[in-house]
């Protein structure tokens, strides 16, 4: 993948987070087409960039 694309899942995952349509790090992983660790370390990213991105255990969500 390169950084283009890599930038623009990004965002999108940041889209979907930020409108509450982000489920589990599982789900999310579907829709890329990727592994949850893929997505766990995207998530990751977007904290570092200053995103504050939660995960709730209870509901099996992400959100901002």
């Amino acid at each position: 993948m390169n950084h283009a694309s890599y930038s623009e899942r990004l965002d999108y995952l940041l889209e979907l987070i930020e409108k509450g349509a982000a489920s589990s790090p599982k789900q999310i992983s579907k829709k890329f087409d990727c592994n949850e660790k893929t997505i766990r370390n995207m998530i990751n990213v977007l904290r570092k960039q200053g995103n504050n991105i939660k995960y709730s255990q209870m509901q099996k969500k992400i959100f901002y």
